[in-house]
């Protein structure tokens, strides 16, 4: 009995980094800032860009949105959120592996889904 308890807390151990990382890890949301993310999104409200809870609504059980999410934040552009930017585009950040993309688009996705006002 105990192997089996040692063998479930190790499990879950191994499991609860990357279950961090998906529900708000402050690693991921350092990353973010450090990459300019809060000068244009916040979590709750449109700054120049939507807001994250916009994000995760609008990509909400939508498969394959952390990769599309991730492949936006490395190549940037507009288009989706025009009735709210006004058109301006969000930034590339070319320099960005998928990884680290995937990471940010993750966080993204774990925020409480809120629709987005009427633009």
């Amino acid at each position: 009995m105990k192997q089996i308890l040692k063998g479930v807390a190790l499990a879950a151990a191994l499991a609860l980094p990357g279950l961090a990382l998906a529900n708000g890890s402050p690693q991921v949301k350092a990353a973010m800032t450090s990459a300019g993310c809060f000068a244009c999104h916040a979590v709750s409200h449109k700054v120049v860009g939507p807001a994250y809870s916009w994000v995760a609504y609008m990509f909400a059980h939508k498969p394959g949105a952390k990769v599309t999410l991730a492949h936006k934040i490395i190549s940037g552009g507009a288009g989706r959120w025009n009735a709210w930017t006004g058109g301006i585009p969000m930034v590339a950040h070319p320099g960005m592996s998928l990884a680290q993309a995937e990471q940010m688009a993750a966080w993204v996705l774990a925020q409480k889904p809120v629709a987005p006002p009427k633009p």
